[in-house]
């Protein structure tokens, strides 16, 4: 086998990784979860009375493990660009956000930019597992993913300028041995994928991380995203990136990376990846 034919192995093992963990081949993957309904003002008595019948056939459901799902068709322009969030599957970034992780972490590998990758906010590690894959792929030891999250969803918002409160959805909270499951199940579970249990304030101050090629950050909260930069910004190797992913969605997360920017006079120009995420070089 020469090596052109090893390079079409690894682009068709990394191009497969990046539609499983997508849930891209799957036209279920678009279906969405029906879920209680919020009521933030009263109604006529007629639909009150509804709602509550509802809330009661969802709890019914929910004890006996039973989800109740929407019929909506798959649609590929939705999950190229993160929008379509999925049933199953790994990671709600969708491709291009996927794409652009490959683009950077391939960068630093050709480069040598030293240290390892990091995301902050993982949900069911999709993004992390992708690093990991292309590790494997190109047969890099040295290196380590970290995983850092709360497993336990968003926090709660420390006030009214730092995010929408999203802390009791239920889609968002995925346990640690969820996302451990989730490596085990693509094989890439092993001593070079490290996980950071905890809110960002807490385990990101004293993680032993040395130097870093790629930080990116799903915090989407002012504080979570903040955090992350304050801690670790500073062990971005010359040459690495940073990659945020809500930045043109959540403006708390926008104006968390100007304030940072802005207060250490940092200069590089912000690159758009897609209608939400941006990403530059240090």
């Amino acid at each position: 086998m020469n090596n052109l034919q090893l390079e079409r192995g690894m682009d068709l093992y990394i191009d497969l990784m990046e539609k499983a963990l997508t849930a891209s081949i799957y036209d279920e993957s678009a279906w969405s979860l029906m879920q209680r309904r919020k009521r933030n003002s009263p109604k006529k008595p007629l639909l009150f009375a509804w709602d509550v019948m509802r809330d009661c056939i969802f709890e019914a459901f929910s004890r006996r493990s039973i989800l109740l799902v929407r019929y909506k068709p798959f649609r590929k322009e939705l999950s190229e660009l993160g929008k379509l969030f999925p049933l199953f599957g790994y990671t709600a970034i969708g491709h291009l956000r996927l794409n652009n992780v490959r683009l950077c972490v391939e960068d630093v590998l050709r480069n040598g930019v030293p240290g390892d990758f990091i995301e902050t906010g993982a949900w069911r590690g999709g993004t992390v597992i992708f690093m990991r894959a292309l590790l494997k792929a190109y047969g890099i030891s040295d290196r380590k993913v970290w995983v850092a999250d709360s497993f336990e969803g968003l926090p709660v918002p420390k006030s009214d300028d730092d995010g929408l409160d999203l802390s009791n959805e239920r889609y968002w909270k995925v346990t640690l041995e969820t996302v451990k499951s989730n490596f085990q199940k693509f094989d890439l579970l092993d001593g070079q994928v490290e996980f950071l249990k905890g809110w960002f304030c807490d385990t990101l101050p004293k993680a032993p991380i040395e130097k870093l090629a790629i930080l990116r950050l799903d915090g989407d909260l002012y504080h979570s995203t903040m955090d992350s930069l304050n801690n670790l910004y500073h062990k971005v190797s010359k040459g690495g990136y940073v990659i945020v992913d809500d930045y043109y969605t959540w403006e708390s997360c926008r104006r968390a990376v100007s304030d940072f920017r802005a207060k250490y006079s940092i200069q590089q120009e912000i690159k758009t990846i897609d209608k939400d995420g941006v990403y530059w070089q240090v």
